[in-house]
């Protein structure tokens, strides 16, 4: 009798264990799930262009809390707000971003423009502020098809929140923009200005050569840093990709007139961009739909994202000493005091420091 009590006492001591051990294993399973799922949701995305390195959404996000076209400029070109990581003219320094308006009756366009050197501007994207017959505003940033294919295009998903997006964004972002303001374009603080009688459109002083006093060019990151910065933007409802151009005449308008560059255009087809993905490779970004169509809405199709392919070796281009016009734009702005000097020893770019240096 004892002899099969103690069999039975085996037997379901096994199948416990047995139990046991399968539990554990579709736990550890699970885990293993979850990792790879938060994994991929961290993991960085790419177009494999160049404007991966300056994020179109914390552009958006910046133009929504500036008072003026001068505070903008000033904020996308702040080091301290980890947005522009952008080196078009391959001389190892973050390039000035600078603002140019124009307005047409109701429209007006918000170009963000690199100088590339003393001959040669860059448009990097352009921001359409557009008032319909209704009086409904519509805001949408679209990037340069140089730097960021065809039809970029983020738009405001006008949610509500009263938390700044951009862990690099320091400042007055919560005390200037209410939270109500999220609801609607209507409320940001810089479409009101712009539609105010008081707006006068606004030209960047600064050129090749000549920045202002605040700002000191500094050495760009690796794009797995930069992306640490803004990955954010992509898993909230803040701010959201689209295929639709809100208002495609005046974009049409203005399309063939951007300003481009021939040095940008070697530096794509050298593979001089790619140094910033440091020989990594990184998946391509998802593009939104529209009715199970992923086609642009104004009937041209999309270039397809590349990504960096670490065979290929950079080839640094360095534009010559520009010859310095002394004539400024503006009258009414002064000149800098001081222009920035290179430092005289380099150092590495994924290391970056604070040279107050003039560019080459």
């Amino acid at each position: 009798m004892i002899f099969f009590v103690t069999l039975i006492v085996i037997g379901v001591i096994k199948f416990k264990i047995r139990i046991m051990k399968k539990a554990l294993l579709l736990l550890v399973i699970g885990l293993l799930r979850l990792a790879a799922i938060s994994q991929n949701v961290n993991e960085p995305e790419a177009l494999g262009l160049p404007g991966d390195n300056l994020n179109l959404y914390a552009v958006l996000d910046v133009f929504q809390k500036s008072r003026t076209l001068e505070d903008f400029e000033k904020a996308i070109n702040d080091k301290n707000r980890k947005i522009n990581n952008l080196d078009l003219n391959g001389d190892t320094y973050i390039d000035y971003i600078k603002v140019v308006s124009e307005k047409d009756v109701n429209s007006h366009a918000i170009i963000l423009q690199v100088p590339i050197n003393a001959k040669e501007n860059q448009d990097v994207a352009v921001i359409n502020v557009s008032k319909d017959s209704s009086g409904k505003i519509s805001v949408q940033i679209i990037g340069d098809a140089d730097l960021y294919g065809q039809y970029y295009v983020v738009e405001s998903s006008s949610v509500r929140t009263s938390v700044t997006p951009n862990p690099g964004y320091a400042g007055e972002a919560k005390a200037i923009i209410p939270e109500t303001a999220y609801t609607s374009v209507d409320g940001w603080p810089i479409v009101l200005y712009l539609f105010s009688p008081v707006y006068v459109v606004y030209r960047s002083p600064w050129y090749w050569g000549y920045y202002p006093n605040f700002w000191h060019p500094w050495y760009p990151v690796f794009y797995h840093d930069y992306w640490g910065y803004h990955y954010h933007y992509f898993r909230n409802n803040q701010y959201h990709r689209t295929l639709v151009v809100l208002n495609p005449v005046y974009y049409n308008h203005y399309y063939p007139r951007r300003s481009t560059s021939t040095m940008v255009m070697t530096n794509k087809r050298n593979g001089s961009y790619n140094a910033t993905y440091n020989g990594r490779n990184y998946r391509k970004p998802t593009f939104p739909s529209r009715n199970g169509n992923t086609a642009p809405s104004m009937g041209q199709s999309l270039n397809k994202p590349r990504v960096a392919s670490p065979n290929r070796q950079p080839v640094p281009i360095r534009p010559t000493a520009p010859t310095i016009n002394r004539r400024m734009p503006n009258r009414e702005m002064q000149r800098p005091s001081a222009r920035p000097v290179l430092p005289t020893s380099k150092q590495n770019p994924a290391r970056p420091t604070s040279p107050s240096g003039r560019r080459n």
